[in-house]
């Protein structure tokens, strides 16, 4: 029986649309053979690869960044399956949709066989469901999937750029093999672009360019591991060269411009960096803090967030070995407000700069940490009587012992005024009496805090005469 007109207008036409694909898309993978990459997950001998040749390949989750070849791979084992191959994007299907789909791959299961075998019997055909952006998904949707993931109606294959651990259901996860896609190496990037020139069918191996290697070179290193990135840079420089010329590398530089920072805002990478950012200037490297501020704001961080981060950074990690750190942030932060990028670059680097030489000193943490282990433990303490208020303005004595009207409301009676005492300090408890000895501030020998310890010593010295302070 002769194919109908439709259908083969329509293979052409899929035909033709793949032909005017761009070049990243026109070479993905087909096949195993043609994955490059990722050699620790589907390199040979290892377990998913053979699993995949078996067409065994079970419920997936793939998480990594964009470009690692999350949703090849995906549509590779949906191939080797010998299944029907159903993409969504998180971002754009409901639950309706999800629902229509379920109920399509069951009747597939029932009615649809792929092959009869004398030991298996019928074997129907599975449908592989690939969830792009798959953290996306909020609990009811990810809820609708897990019993047919379970029972076998869908094979499951999530796709996602952020750790599966922390943005998918737990049952979806347990349910699931859980694989972490790297960037690719440069070394995979140079093979991609390569074949890509050889290519006569689907690349660039038609118009026989020539690419001069410092040009190739740029092209890996600039991709910052991921291929569509170097493809999409090849395609625009050749766009401008006659077949057979060479492409060179002002050509791929013109091209590609600046690195395409693989950064979202909201995900691992932003979270990984500013990271890396805070441990430099922990660490006293000024060089790598400013480069790390330099890469998020590159790849567009909000720079208010990052302002926020020195500010916090001021007090968690240098305290009062210089307090002056928490001025020069905070500084930053307002001469954002008033001047904007690019010129507040200058500000948020100098900042980051005096953070990161800056002396350090965690004691501010620890002390904060240290009271609320109390305060959990013992709960509600009342304050002490000598400290309360005194609810009139006459119960509040100025100086000395507090006076007659002041005891009658038993409010303030007996707080003794430090001003009054040698060194403006007095020996007086302002502790609940259940912690009247503890010690929550520990000054190091840091910086300027070297100095407060002496009088820190001195005074807790004076307040507490009748017993040492008990350090937690």
């Amino acid at each position: 029986m002769a194919p109908h007109t439709s259908d083969l207008f329509d293979v052409q036409l899929e035909k033709s649309l793949r032909l005017e694909a761009p070049l990243a898309a026109r070479m993905r993978p087909q096949t195993l053979e043609e994955f490059v990459g990722q050699e620790d997950i589907v390199g040979p001998s290892k377990v998913l690869r053979k699993a995949i040749e078996q067409g065994a390949a079970g419920s997936l989750i793939l998480y990594g960044p964009p470009g690692a070849g999350k949703t090849t791979l995906a549509e590779i084992i949906a191939r080797r399956m010998n299944a029907h191959f159903e993409p969504v994007s998180a971002v754009t299907a409901g639950v309706t949709e999800l629902r229509r789909i379920i109920d399509v791959a069951r009747e597939r299961r029932k009615f649809h066989p792929v092959r009869v075998s004398a030991s298996n019997g019928v074997q129907r055909q599975r449908t592989v469901l690939l969830v792009d952006e798959i953290h996306r998904f909020n609990k009811a949707q990810q809820d609708v999937l897990l019993p047919h993931v379970e029972n076998g109606t869908l094979t499951l294959i999530g796709v996602t750029t952020e750790n599966p651990y922390f943005e998918v259901i737990k049952a979806l996860v347990s349910r699931s093999q859980v694989y972490q896609l790297v960037p690719l190496s440069e070394d995979n990037v140079r093979t991609i672009v390569e074949r890509s020139l050889r290519d006569a069918e689907r690349g660039l191996g038609a118009h026989r360019f020539r690419l001069e290697p410092n040009a190739l070179e740029h092209l890996a290193r600039m991709s910052g591991g991921d291929a569509r990135i170097a493809l999409n840079a090849l395609e625009l420089a050749a766009a401008t060269k006659k077949p057979g010329s060479t492409i060179t590398l002002e050509d791929v530089e013109d091209a590609i411009q600046a690195r395409a920072f693989k950064y979202d805002t909201t995900g691992d990478e932003h979270y990984d960096t500013i990271s890396a950012f805070i441990k430099s200037m922990r660490g006293s490297d000024p060089d790598a803090a400013l480069f790390w501020l330099h890469k998020m704001l590159a790849a567009g961080e909000d720079p208010e967030f990052i302002a926020r981060r020195m500010i916090i950074f001021a007090s968690e990690d240098v305290g009062n070995a210089d307090p002056w750190a928490l001025v020069v942030s905070t500084s930053a932060a307002q001469a954002l407000e008033w001047v904007g990028l690019p010129e507040a670059e200058f500000n948020l680097s100098q900042a980051a700069l005096y953070l990161a030489v800056a002396p350090k000193s965690d004691a501010v943490k620890r002390a904060m940490g240290a009271v609320k282990s109390d305060l959990k433990q013992y709960g509600q303490l009342n304050v002490p009587p000598h400290l309360k208020n005194a609810p009139i303005p006459e119960m509040n004595p100025v100086r000395g012992e507090a006076s007659n009207g002041v005891k009658r409301h038993g409010a303030s009676v007996g707080y003794k005024n430090p001003h009054a005492g040698p060194d403006h300090v007095v020996e007086q408890a302002y502790l609940p009496d259940r912690l009247k000895d503890r010690v929550y501030y520990e000054p190091t020998e840091q910086g300027f805090e070297k100095d407060v310890k002496k009088r820190v010593e001195a005074a807790r010295k004076a307040i507490r005469k009748t017993s040492g302070p008990k350090p937690l």
